[in-house]
C-alpha cells in the first residue's frame, strides 16, 4: 500500500516559496564569463598597459578579461561606443575629438574621428608618453632640425597618432607643410619606415616593444619638441588635453639624454548602456590591487587611486563608476559640475 502523500503538494509549495525570498546575487544575476578591452596591436604601450589590466582584473574577479588588439584607436572606438566591446584604453586627446564631434572641436583645423557620444570613463590611468624618433647616427638633435626632413605621417588607422605627431610640430612653431610627409597606415608602420630608412623622423609612444625592437635593430633614440614657454603654450592652445613631460636620460630605452616629450592621460572606458555590476567588479579589481601593475609597465607606476577622478577629464563617468568613488569619499560637487558639463555636449 503507498502511503498518504497528500501532504507533499503543500510541502513542496511552501518550500518554491520560501526560495522566492532568498536573494539571488547581483553577481550571479549579471557578471558574464568574460569582457572584452580593446586595444593597439602588439608591441605597443597601449596592448602592454591593457594586457597588464587584463591580468589584474582576471586575477581579481570572477570572470576574465580578453584583450582584442586592432591597428589603432580609431579602429575600435565606434565599438565600444556601440557596445561591441565592453571597455577600452584610449588616451584623453583623441577621446575629446570623438566625443564631442567634429561639428564641435577641432585640432589642427581637422577632426577624423567619427563621433561617439555613448562613450563612458570608468577610470583615468597614468599618463602616456610620446616623442619623435630618429636613428642614434641621424644628425638631428632638435625639433627645430626636422623642417625639410621626411617624416612618418597620415595615420588613416591610427588617428591620434596624426596629433601626436602633430603635437611635436606645433611645439616648435611648425605644420606639416614644413615637412616631407611619409605616408604610413598605423603607428608601428612609422617606426618600421624609419628603420627600413623609408623615413628619417617618426614617433611612438615611449618605452614600447616596437622601439626596444627598433634599438636592437639599427639604434634609435627620442628628440625633444620645444618646451620652452612659448612652446608649452602652442603645444596647450593647439591641442586638447596633451601637455609636457621631461624624461630623464636613460630613464626609458632610447633617451639618451634628458628629452621633453608630449603626453597625455590614459583612459579606461567603456559605453553608457553597460550594466553596473560588470563595471563596478573590473573598476573593483584594478583598485585593489593597483599596486600589482608597476612591476607589469613602467607606464603603470602613475596609474594610481589618486588620478582616478579628475575635472579636467574629456568625457563623462559612467553611473557605475560615480557611485564607486562616492562611497570612497572622492566625488565633490566640483565633479558633479564636469559631469554635468560633459554630458550637455551629447544631449
Amino acid at each position: 500500500m503507498w502511503p498518504n502523500l497528500s501532504w507533499f503538494p503543500r510541502f513542496a509549495s511552501t518550500v518554491l516559496g520560501l526560495a522566492l525570498f532568498v536573494p539571488v546575487s547581483a553577481d550571479a544575476q549579471q557578471l558574464p564569463r568574460s569582457v572584452t578591452v580593446g586595444a593597439n596591436p602588439p608591441g605597443t604601450v597601449f596592448y602592454a598597459l591593457a594586457s597588464g589590466i587584463a591580468k589584474v582584473v582576471s586575477g581579481a574577479a570572477s570572470f576574465q578579461m580578453v584583450v582584442q588588439p586592432y591597428t589603432g584607436t580609431s579602429t575600435f572606438l565606434p565599438l565600444v561606443n556601440g557596445g561591441e566591446l565592453d571597455f577600452g584604453l584610449i588616451g584623453a586627446s583623441d577621446l575629446a575629438l570623438a566625443y564631442q564631434g567634429s561639428h564641435r572641436l577641432k585640432a589642427g583645423g581637422r577632426n577624423p574621428f567619427p563621433h561617439t557620444p555613448n562613450v563612458r570613463l570608468v577610470m583615468r590611468g597614468s599618463p602616456l608618453l610620446a616623442g619623435l624618433l630618429v636613428r642614434k647616427d641621424s644628425p638631428i638633435k632638435s625639433i627645430h632640425e626636422i623642417k625639410g626632413k621626411r617624416v612618418t605621417g597620415d595615420y588613416p588607422a591610427h588617428l591620434v597618432m596624426w596629433y601626436i605627431m602633430y603635437a611635436q610640430l606645433v611645439s616648435a612653431g611648425l605644420t606639416w607643410a614644413d615637412v616631407k610627409v611619409v605616408p604610413v597606415p598605423a603607428v608601428n608602420d612609422g617606426v618600421d619606415a624609419l628603420v627600413q630608412g623609408r623615413a628619417e623622423v617618426s614617433g611612438h609612444a615611449l618605452g614600447a616593444a616596437k622601439i626596444r625592437e627598433a634599438d636592437a635593430a639599427v639604434g634609435v633614440r627620442h628628440v625633444s619638441m620645444d618646451c620652452s614657454t612659448q612652446g608649452e603654450e602652442r603645444l596647450r592652445k593647439g591641442l586638447p588635453g596633451f601637455y609636457p613631460r621631461w624624461v630623464k636620460k636613460g630613464e626609458i630605452v632610447a633617451i639618451v639624454e634628458d628629452t621633453c616629450v608630449s603626453a597625455y592621460d590614459t583612459y579606461l572606458l567603456t559605453h553608457k548602456a553597460a550594466t553596473e555590476q560588470p563595471v563596478t567588479t573590473v573598476l573593483k579589481a584594478v583598485w585593489d590591487n593597483v599596486e600589482k601593475l608597476p612591476p607589469l609597465h613602467p607606464q603603470f607606476k602613475e596609474w594610481t587611486r589618486d588620478r582616478a577622478v579628475a575635472p579636467d577629464v574629456t568625457i563623462p563617468y559612467h553611473p557605475a563608476a560615480i557611485q564607486f568613488y562616492k562611497e570612497r569619499g572622492l566625488w565633490s560637487a566640483k565633479m558633479d559640475e564636469a559631469q554635468r558639463k560633459l554630458l550637455a555636449l551629447n544631449p
